[in-house]
């Protein structure tokens, strides 16, 4: 992603409309990731905290949005100060920014960088939400996504990205979020579920997916809206190195949805609806770092070992305890971890850089760099995170009530059900005697 702004100079770039035009859309595609998010984590609950899950996403549009505009974008890449954090003062409330000006170096505007980065920064809180499923009171999911993009995520936006950024000035490759976003936000989701504990019922109780349906559909519109996520973050289309994202990002997804699915047949017997999506996303979160630094050839690779991988990595919450409600540790996290380490593998040398991995001559030099990155993102948000969990959870109560969450969250928390069956059933009066849930039968990822 660019760096930094300045005013225009004499020989700067002139405004293209094409790929102004271009980013607008790719936008709006990173938009579509958010409620695409919600469905596929929506999907993957019961019944009765459908629409609590939906809604965890979706309030993300709100909060950061307004945030952004006041504060967000300063902080994440304003000038910098000390490799840790931006702030320009014309960019709060977007207010010194000229309709025309451009983002320094590109033929975009200012406010079309914006917005596009608006969009990561929504849907990074929005991804932790999947590991709180069915417990988090929603006033308190709200007060922790505007803590946590405050503190946690605009400044290591500005690390990776922004000019001066400490991770960026060293050289960690960073194309489109595995460290800002995928690893921040499954460290981020690690440190909260240590703090607030498990699930009612946690392996001992069924918790299937209620809608195999509408994970698949979630999955299959973030993997539409991936495109804008990955080509998107070049910028523009000038030189090719967005279209060789492009085809990385498809490559590696199916690559990983074919790795998960050969685990999972050979572990538990069966190539589930579930494995398919969720190898899908590892395929895109572990491309999402690399994909601009490797060949369509590496990109089955990483696709292929973020697949094999992340499959098993989903069952170390049964062995270790940690109730991750929808695998953001397991996909995220590790997904996250992978995609970024492997640039130092795999990066040619050709594409966004001239870095090069160990298997193209580079040594070690960059896979030391990317290590630095992953490790330095994920213990800053993962003891972040956890420090405010603890803080709302000691002040305002992070969890709902025993009583409520065995209820149903939904009920408790928006008044509302997902799904109405007062017109199933029969009887002379034509009114229901009784409603039944519907059953979903799964094959399970991983053994409980």
């Amino acid at each position: 992603m660019a760096p930094a702004i300045t005013t225009l100079a004499a020989d700067a770039p002139e405004l293209s409309a094409a790929n102004t035009g271009f980013m607008l859309i790719c936008s709006a595609l990173v938009m579509l990731m958010t409620p695409a998010l919600a469905f596929f984590y929506g999907g993957m609950v019961r019944v009765k905290s459908t629409l609590n899950m939906l809604m965890m996403s979706f309030i993300s549009l709100g909060i950061v949005t307004v945030l952004w505009v006041l504060y967000g974008f300063s902080l994440a890449f304003g000038t910098d100060s000390g490799g840790l954090v931006g702030w320009s003062s014309d960019y709060l409330g977007l207010s010194g920014i000229g309709v025309t000006e451009l983002w320094d170096g590109y033929t975009i505007p200012v406010y079309v960088f914006a917005v596009f980065q608006l969009m990561f920064a929504i849907l990074t809180p929005a991804l932790i939400s999947g590991a709180l499923a069915d417990r988090v009171k929603f006033t308190a999911w709200a007060l922790f996504i505007t803590l946590w993009v405050t503190v946690v995520y605009f400044p290591v936006a500005h690390w990776v990205w922004g000019a001066g950024g400490w991770l960026f000035e060293m050289g960690v490759i960073d194309f489109a979020g595995g460290t800002a976003v995928h690893i921040n936000a499954g460290a981020a989701a690690l440190g909260v579920i240590l703090v607030i504990g498990k699930r009612v019922g946690f392996k001992k109780d069924p918790m299937r997916p209620h809608s195999l349906p509408l994970v698949m559909l979630g999955a299959g519109l973030l993997w539409f809206g991936w495109f804008g996520f990955n080509a998107g973050s070049w910028l523009g289309n000038d030189d090719g190195v967005g279209a060789v994202m492009f085809v990385n990002t498809q490559v590696a997804t199916g690559a990983a949805m074919l790795a998960w699915l050969a685990y999972e047949k050979l572990r538990h017997g069966s190539f589930t609806t579930l494995g398919a999506a969720s190898g899908a996303v590892a395929g895109l979160v572990a491309i999402t770092p690399s994909g601009g630094s490797c060949s369509p050839l590496g990109a089955i690779a990483i696709g292929a070992v973020a697949g094999l991988v992340c499959a098993m990595a989903v069952g170390l919450k049964y062995k270790f305890g940690y109730d991750d409600s929808l695998d953001v540790v397991g996909v995220h996290l590790v997904g996250g971890v992978i995609g970024s380490l492997l640039v130092g593998f795999f990066a040619t040398g050709g594409v966004q850089s001239e870095a090069k991995g160990l298997f193209y001559g580079g040594g070690l030099e960059q896979l030391g760099k990317q290590a630095v990155g992953v490790f330095a993102v994920l213990a800053y948000s993962l003891v972040v995170s956890a420090i405010l969990a603890l803080v709302i959870d000691k002040t305002m109560g992070m969890r709902v009530s025993e009583d409520d969450e065995v209820s149903g969250i939904d009920q408790v928390e928006h008044a509302e059900t997902a799904y109405d069956f007062s017109g199933a059933g029969g009887g002379a009066s034509g009114r229901s005697t009784a409603v039944a849930a519907p059953v979903v039968t799964e094959n399970k990822k991983v053994d409980a």
